[in-house]
């Protein structure tokens, strides 16, 4: 009996070793997956920090500092004299700063923050320019000096995944991301050979590999989508990121060096309802006739950004009866378009305008024969009509040749970055060994 039991406890034993070998295994595999995907980057340089003469530290006093967020219909002087500030310090002090900054274009909303000594004067004035940079005004015995500074910026790389319900906006948010992410997915990976208002199904996924960006440790938007993947209908799309060494431009393309871009994109809308299709016989909702319909009618709010889905030249842009407001363009390899029932046109939109793709040329209306709020999009090749939602764009110049190499080097380690959450799973202590 006690033999037996001995024989017990050493076969635990041997599992328990067993499972702690794994585990351990598992977590070296994935620190050097993760130096592989997420290499570190070199420390920064150490920079001492001399103290000032006159400082708060070299005095032993703290200072006191007020916040300020600045008031409609204010001035700096407004807000500097209710805080005992003279005429002439006010004058001095933008006279100082004016190199650097003009304090007259400070504006409403900003925050201003002073900083004084208990009953003494004051040391400091800092003003948020933008997101990224703020100035710094000190006032030290040598005289007032100005510099602006930037807020630390950090960029970190994140796997986003997630499954369609409903719309690819509706997934992100599920997935605690933003609307911008969604944006940028359509307008920089996928947009030429996904249409998300049509092609969606429920069940479609996705994974992308994105670089969050981070101020004063706060999030702060995406910067790079590096790579990712698109599942539709079971047909997969998978888009990385590549940036040619010598011109520094950036694109997308498929795993083998195929452009994810194409003669035109999809859409002219990023996101919205198709209500009427291409059609050589249909029912006029106004005059009630069947006659053709040699277009695609996009449902969405009055004011809903158009945009060009190629590069192109404006022929015209007017008003033109039953189409209302309308914007036409002319393609390379004689491909035309034309986008009706706008309520206005884009910022420089006029004949003889050169567009680029993704460009906004109008905005959504219902001017002209129209029943609601819509865009009628059409496409013509050789000035016949043809489907925007079925017809087949060539695509875009591929990666060129001399840096294929190191493009599959790349494929390959952000491959394995779209695949961590997978190798994550697979890295789990197998169920059957218990204890």
């Amino acid at each position: 009996m006690k033999s037996r039991i001995g024989r017990v406890g050493r076969l635990n034993l041997v599992r328990i070793a067993a499972a702690c070998g794994l585990a351990a295994g598992a977590i070296v595999l994935l620190v050097m997956l993760a130096r592989v995907v997420f290499p570190p980057r070199p420390p920064e340089p150490f920079r001492p920090e001399s103290a000032t003469t006159g400082s708060p530290a070299a005095t032993g006093l703290a200072l006191v500092e007020e916040k300020i967020v600045i008031p409609l219909r204010s001035n700096l002087a407004d807000l500097l004299k209710r805080r005992g500030f003279t005429d002439r310090e006010i004058h001095d002090l933008r006279e100082a700063v004016k190199p650097v900054y003009d304090l007259g274009r400070i504006r409403a909303g900003q925050e201003l923050r002073l900083a004084s000594l208990p009953d003494g004067p004051w040391r400091r004035l800092e003003y948020d320019v933008d997101e990224t940079r703020y100035l710094v005004v000190r006032n030290e015995e040598g005289g007032v000096r100005a510099e602006i500074e930037y807020v630390p910026i950090e960029f970190k790389p994140a796997i986003v995944t997630g499954v369609i319900e409903d719309s690819l906006i509706a997934a992100l948010n599920k997935a605690g991301e933003q609307d911008s992410l969604a944006i940028d997915i359509v307008e920089r990976c996928f947009g030429w050979d996904i249409d998300f208002n049509t092609d969606l199904r429920k069940g479609d996924s996705f994974r992308v590999f994105v670089e969050k960006r981070f101020l004063d440790g706060r999030f702060a938007g995406y910067r790079d989508i590096l790579a990712a993947e698109f599942i539709n209908e079971g047909r997969v799309y998978r888009a990385f990121r590549f940036t040619y060494p010598d011109t520094k431009a950036s694109d997308y393309f498929d795993e083998t060096g195929g452009s994810r871009r194409k003669d035109f994109l999809r859409s002219p809308i990023k996101f919205a309802r198709v209500t009427s299709r291409f059609s050589s016989s249909r029912l006029h909702p106004i005059y009630k006739i069947y006659r053709p319909h040699y277009g695609v009618d996009y449902a969405a709010p009055v004011g809903t950004p158009v945009q060009a889905t190629a590069d192109g030249e404006v022929t015209s842009a007017g008003r033109e009866a039953g189409s209302g407001n309308v914007v036409k363009m002319r393609h390379k390899n004689a491909y035309a378009t034309a986008y009706l029932h706008l309520s206005r046109f884009g910022p420089g939109v006029h004949k003889g305008a050169l567009l680029k793709g993704g460009d906004i040329i109008g905005y959504v209306g219902s001017t002209g024969d129209s029943t609601g709020p819509h865009l009628d999009y059409r496409i013509y090749y050789h000035g016949s009509p043809v489907n925007p939602l079925g017809h087949k764009f060539k695509p875009a110049d591929p990666l060129r040749k001399e840096f294929l190499e190191d493009y599959q080097k790349d494929v390959r380690r952000l491959g394995v970055a779209l695949r961590l959450p997978e190798i994550v799973r697979t890295l789990t202590i197998a169920p059957g060994l218990s204890f």
